[in-house]
């Protein structure tokens, strides 16, 4: 770890103008007043109410990213901070966004040989009835529909007849123009943090979700104490590595850094895990799983934001720089 005032002026980003607005300020909060408490000179900054130029002008050293969704975990703000020259927390530009588009995540996981549920993609008014009847024949019911961009489980709907499907597509659509529609496996909810990169990175202890009837929703997921969450998950041994080792590479092979967190279902009937999603800005709310996990380790809230704060950097650390047309520091 760093000295402390090794940080510099440390901009929390949190808000911003994703439909994950109020679970970014929740986390945000949370990540402000650990740092605080730690003693960095740490402040909140929200990319919504302010340009982000300001960061550069107000003298912040690093940025913790505590938005989430799209304007936050999409690479555009990894983007900007990458021009301003200011290191942050999490992945990348090209990692933040295939990690945000669900099905872009899938055609890199197939494509690397990893398991994932059978999908089919629907764009907002490109689809007829006819395609629209043919998802439940390919993909067997029930099955599930969510926007291809959105986090916290915002949009998904679990269809289970043939007449549910026109409107959880509507539904999904309504948050993005791209619908997924994917297959459903019926088994083992579990989550896995990843911390690091490359080589160094580390799988932290796996959490299983256990949600009323099954449903792990917006409002169970931050909303309600009904959901239990096990930590260790109670799975054999062997099954709790197997898993680590297909979280490490879905992580690797998209160049994820810093941290992140990869959901993934294992099928009740073959024990067979599938990866559904990678979040490269996880939740820090009293609810969130990376923290929950992080202290199954004996590693505390307020040293897990410093981790990650010390692992803030950029894609091109040497970048050119802007105004002198010179080297960067």
């Amino acid at each position: 770890m760093h000295d402390i005032k090794d940080f510099g002026k440390v901009a929390v980003l949190m808000g911003g103008a994703s439909a994950e607005r109020a679970i970014s300020q929740m986390s945000g909060q949370g990540v402000l007043q650990a740092l605080q408490a730690s003693g960095i000179d740490a402040h909140a900054f929200d990319p919504s109410q302010r340009d982000l130029g300001e960061l550069r002008r107000e003298g912040f050293a690093r940025c913790f990213i505590a938005l989430h969704g799209r304007f936050g975990e999409d690479g555009t703000v990894q983007g900007a901070l990458e021009l301003l020259g200011i290191p942050y927390t999490g992945s990348g530009v090209m990692a933040s966004a295939i990690a945000i588009d669900k099905v872009m995540t899938k055609r890199v996981w197939l494509t690397e040989g990893l398991p994932t549920p059978k999908y089919q993609l629907l764009r907002q008014g490109r689809f007829s009835q006819q395609e629209l009847d043919a998802i439940p024949q390919a993909l067997g019911l029930p099955l599930i529909v969510k926007p291809a961009r959105e986090g916290s489980s915002i949009g998904v709907v679990k269809v289970a007849s043939h007449r549910e499907m026109l409107d959880a597509v509507v539904q999904a659509a309504q948050r993005d123009p791209d619908v997924l529609c994917e297959q459903y496996i019926d088994g083992d909810e579990l989550t896995c943090p990843v911390i690091g990169a490359g080589d160094d990175a580390q799988a932290l202890p796996l959490v299983r979700i256990v949600a009323p009837q099954g449903n792990y929703d917006y409002q169970n997921k931050y909303f309600t104490n009904d959901t239990r969450y096990l930590v260790p998950s109670g799975l054999p041994a062997h099954e709790e590595d197997v898993i680590k080792a297909i979280v490490l590479k879905a992580y690797r092979v998209l160049d994820c850094r810093g941290w992140g967190r990869v959901d993934v279902m294992v099928d009740a009937r073959t024990r067979q895990p599938y990866l559904l999603e990678i979040n490269t800005s996880p939740g820090m709310t009293s609810h969130s799983l990376v923290p929950m996990s992080a202290r199954a380790t004996g590693i505390s809230y307020e040293a897990l934001c410093l981790r990650l704060l010390s692992l803030a950097t950029l894609d091109n650390p040497r970048r050119p720089d802007l105004a002198t047309g010179g080297a960067g520091p």
